[in-house]
Parts: C-alpha cells; structure tokens; sequence
C-alpha cells in the first residue's frame, strides 16, 4: 500500500496493519499516522520526519480481513494506545496521551 492509500484507508474506519496484526496504523488527535504495537503500546511515525517515506515497506501494509475475507470497513476503533517507541533511524517517538 501507498502512504496516501493507508491514509486513506485509515481515514475510511479501515484497520491498517504493518508487518502482522499486532501494529495497527492509526491517526491520533493532532492528525499524526502513528503505527503502533498493540501488545505493549509501543509508537513509531508511520513516516519519518519528512513525511514522506514510510517507516516500512509498502508490501508489508495490508487492510484487516474479516472472517469472511472480505475488508473490514469501520472496524477500527478509536485510538486509546498510549507509549514510546523508537523509529528506524533511532529517533526516540514521543508519548501520545488516550484520547478521550
């Protein structure tokens, strides 16, 4: 997937994941793409600083599947993911408050 075809799809309630199920791409409330890792919370930028290259390859993003295979649209739920991480280029990722 694009950056613009994530945005877009997380714009639409789709749950983008990165690399497997547990990093779920998200937009918090300051409009920031953050991927985060679902089991401990820990957030990277879905970009780098620039904005334009994504912290991952485009094949390893992928739209949640239902059981019944077919897309997930409106699944993901409202961001409540709270933590740090540490990106590629090992710049330390801010901490995101829940929303509330």
């Amino acid at each position: 997937m694009t950056l613009d075809d994530i945005k877009a799809a997380v714009d639409a309630g789709q749950t983008v994941h990165w690399a497997n199920a547990g990093y779920i791409v998200h937009k918090d409330r300051l409009g920031q793409y953050l991927i985060t890792y679902a089991p401990n919370g820990s957030c990277i930028g879905l970009t780098d600083r620039s904005g334009h290259r994504l912290n991952g390859k485009e094949a390893e993003f992928f739209i949640a599947q239902s059981e019944d295979g077919a897309e997930n649209p409106g699944s993901q739920s409202k961001s409540d993911w709270q933590g740090r991480g540490v990106a590629h280029d090992g710049e330390v990722a801010h901490p995101i408050s829940p929303q509330r």
